[in-house]
């Protein structure tokens, strides 16, 4: 699932408009969405965990999944909020891999956590920069002299 998601962004971003994704707040359909499978798919997946033996309390390792799934599509997108999905999936993903003895992993997710917040902001920010309406002034027709302003 991941390796053709992660094509698909792959393809899409090297297809964009002039070689780049603009960041973008996803529509609220596709939010709701997010929402939705990310919830379904936890409580779809966890069954299938615990019959494959994952750690209590298992409902969390469906959650990372899913979460981490969404999130890589959410990139692929160019959607904003794909960074608040890896903020969710290390809230529940950090206390996780820290109740289960894997300390060393559970302090890089924490080191990681501050990396996915920085992103979001650096996507904000450039998404509000993208929107801002860019402002076109004609020329000034009033007549000058090549040694006006210039100042010596």
């Amino acid at each position: 699932m991941f390796i053709a998601v992660a094509i698909y962004g792959w393809v899409r971003w090297r297809n964009a408009e002039g070689g780049r994704v603009v960041p973008r707040w996803a529509p609220t359909r596709a939010r709701i969405g997010l929402v939705v499978v990310m919830i379904a798919g936890t409580i779809a997946l966890t069954p299938l965990f615990r019959a494959l033996g994952s750690w209590e309390p298992v409902w969390a390792d469906a959650w990372t999944f899913v979460g981490s799934l969404l999130a890589t599509y959410g990139m692929a997108k160019g959607w904003t909020e794909f960074w608040l999905i890896w903020i969710a999936v290390d809230v529940v993903g950090v206390p996780l891999l820290f109740s289960s003895g894997y300390y060393a992993t559970g302090l890089m997710y924490v080191f990681y956590g501050g990396f996915t917040a920085t992103g979001f902001f650096i996507w904000w920010r450039a998404q509000r920069r993208a929107a801002q309406p860019i402002e076109i002034l004609p020329p000034d027709p009033s007549p000058r002299r090549p040694d006006e302003g210039t100042t010596s």
